[in-house]
């Protein structure tokens, strides 16, 4: 069992229910999901990138991801609706958890010139989303198969209310804020 939810129920359950003065344990928000997205605009010229992506995401998170579609066609990038523009893999359960414990403890230290992640990016309904600017970060990640450079945003759903609420969930769990 992953251990960040050993920690969450057995320390954070009780934080949470006597900072916010939950009378119900249900009321205690938790995370629902994570969704790790990268978004390739560059595959409409070049579709081997979007492979590249794909197998740098399963390293990292562990599953298979999706290849997301162009919703709409918007001439001035020559893209047309129905073509593949990006990947994405949601977490749930354990390998949510897991990937969370890799992200806090291992990969975001290893930022050049790491102050902590912003904590304003919450979206008003206490869901975290957290962009990252190149995915050597993480350790699965080997430096030498990588042809690009790429990006990919995190998204964090929880079950809070409001963001002060999902912010002292994350904050408990060990994600690294600004002061």
């Amino acid at each position: 069992m992953a251990r960040l939810k050993d920690f969450y129920k057995d320390e954070i359950i009780p934080k949470l229910r006597t900072d916010f003065g939950y009378a119900n344990i249900m009321q205690v928000p938790k995370i629902l999901k994570v969704v790790v997205n990268m978004g390739l605009g560059e595959a409409i010229q070049n579709v081997k990138i979007l492979d590249s992506a794909a197998s740098e995401i399963s390293a990292i998170t562990g599953q298979k991801p999706i290849i997301t579609k162009a919703k709409k066609s918007i001439a001035t990038f020559k893209l047309r609706e129905g073509m593949p523009i990006g990947c994405m893999v949601t977490l749930r359960r354990d390998t949510m958890y897991e990937f969370l414990d890799r992200l806090m403890n291992v990969s975001l230290p290893r930022v050049r010139d790491f102050k902590g992640v912003s904590g304003k990016a919450f979206d008003g309904k206490g869901n975290y989303t957290l962009g990252i600017k190149e995915q050597l970060i993480f350790p699965e990640i080997n430096y030498d198969t990588v042809d690009k450079i790429k990006g990919m945003n995190i998204t964090i759903v929880t079950s809070a209310k409001t963001d002060e609420e999902g912010r002292a969930l994350l904050k408990y769990l060990g994600m690294p804020f600004r002061n």
